[in-house]
Parts: C-alpha cells; sequence; structure tokens
C-alpha cells in the first residue's frame, strides 16, 4: 500500500484536513516531536517519489520557521513556545502539501458526484478548475517566452523585472478569463445549466488499500490527540 496517483482523491484529501485536529492537540514540545515524527515515517514509507514536493515542503517548513520567529519576538521571547508554534504548523500543512500532489481533478470529482452524490455541475466546474490551475505555470512560461521572443524581456533592473511581471501577470488574467469563457459555452452547450441527472464515463471504485490508507490517516491524526489526552 503506497501514496499515488491511484489513491483515492476523497482519503488522501481526508487524511489532510485530519491533520487539523492533530495540530490542535500540539500543544508541548514533545507532543509535536511524536507527531511530526510519526507523520515523517508514514510519508517516509507510503510516498514514492518527491519530486515536485520538495518545494511545496520548503514554502511549509518556510511558514513554520516564519511563526517560530513572530512567536519567539511577540511572545516574550520563550523559546519552547515558539518552537512548538512552529511544529504545530508543520504538522497542520505537511500532509496535506504532501497528499494533494497525487490529488487527480478527474478522479476526485468522479468521487464527490457518483460517491457523495454531490451536484454534477458545481463538481464538474471544479474539477475543470483545478485542471486550469494546474496548467497556469505553463501558462506563465508561454506567455513569457511570447514577450521575450517579441523584445520586451526585462533587463537585469529591479523596476524592469517587476514591469515584466506584472505584464506577465495581466496577460494570465486575460488568459484565463478566455478559457473561463470557453469553458462556460462548452458546458452550456453540452446541458450543465438545465439537465438535473447525468452520467459518469469513469466509475469510482473504493478499494480495500483505500480503507486501510483512511485508518492509517485517523491513526497518525489520534497519535498526538492521545498524548494530549494523557498529559504529555
Amino acid at each position: 500500500m503506497r501514496v499515488g496517483p491511484s489513491s483515492n482523491p476523497l482519503v488522501l484529501i481526508g487524511i489532510g484536513l485530519l491533520a487539523l485536529p492533530a495540530s490542535y492537540a500540539v500543544q508541548s514540545l514533545p507532543i509535536a516531536a511524536c507527531a511530526l515524527g510519526a507523520y515523517a515515517i508514514a510519508g517516509l514509507l507510503l510516498v514514492p517519489r518527491w519530486r515536485g514536493i520538495r518545494l511545496r515542503i520548503a514554502v511549509v517548513v518556510f511558514a513554520g520557521l516564519s511563526v517560530v520567529y513572530s512567536t519567539w519576538l511577540l511572545g516574550g521571547h520563550d523559546v519552547e513556545q515558539a518552537v512548538v508554534a512552529g511544529l504545530r504548523i508543520l504538522v497542520l500543512a505537511l500532509p496535506g502539501a504532501v497528499l494533494a500532489a497525487y490529488v487527480d481533478p478527474a478522479r476526485f470529482a468522479d468521487q464527490l458526484g457518483q460517491r457523495l452524490r454531490l451536484p454534477a455541475r458545481p463538481v464538474v466546474a471544479l474539477s475543470a478548475a483545478l485542471q486550469r490551475f494546474e496548467r497556469l505555470g505553463e501558462t506563465w512560461s508561454q506567455l513569457d517566452r511570447a514577450r521575450r521572443a517579441r523584445g520586451f524581456g526585462p533587463t537585469r533592473g529591479p523596476v524592469s523585472r517587476a514591469r515584466h511581471a506584472a505584464g506577465l501577470t495581466f496577460g494570465l488574467l486575460v488568459s484565463a478569463m478566455r478559457d473561463a469563457t470557453s469553458l462556460s459555452v462548452a458546458m452550456e452547450s453540452r446541458g450543465f445549466g438545465s439537465a438535473t441527472t447525468r452520467t459518469w464515463a469513469e466509475p469510482a471504485p473504493w478499494h480495500r488499500s483505500d480503507t486501510a490508507l483512511l485508518v492509517m490517516g485517523i491513526a497518525l491524526a489520534a497519535v498526538p490527540i492521545a498524548l494530549y489526552v494523557a498529559g504529555w
């Protein structure tokens, strides 16, 4: 049993959400160390590849360090309290940041529409929005190459780079609005505005491995809660 593209998106998101109550139980340094250690061991055993995830982890670690500094600065220079606050952020955000890389928008929509019985229109719209969001980086690169090929690339100065970034942002906004309009017309032409029931192209199965992965996520979230109740 390993986390991968075939893992149930509902389970992956559920494990990420379970980190929220787990983080509330992180009230001391031993609890924070045990909770973070449990998640780290599970990640090393279950996550097959880390390419593309290291940047997400770096962002979460940066957020944790910023919380450590701000808590130390504004909380009476208490080092232990600041470290616990930073580790609480890691327990809260790291599971979701890692598992989000394996959530497939199409399979997520299948689970929402068929297993949770949510309305088809917002489910399909959510799936399309998530897929468009994943392509924002590619669109940004295309716009950057196009502007450089036309001689509008930035110089080394910070003002020039800021203007270049502002131009790319505006182009990205225009591209996103154009794609949203095309998608809206396509959905209306397929009857999403008036149809009450719809069929789905792919099934939304629930395997035993999904149950096992969810149970493991519950167990990981229960570690800091159990230690907090035990008085650590």
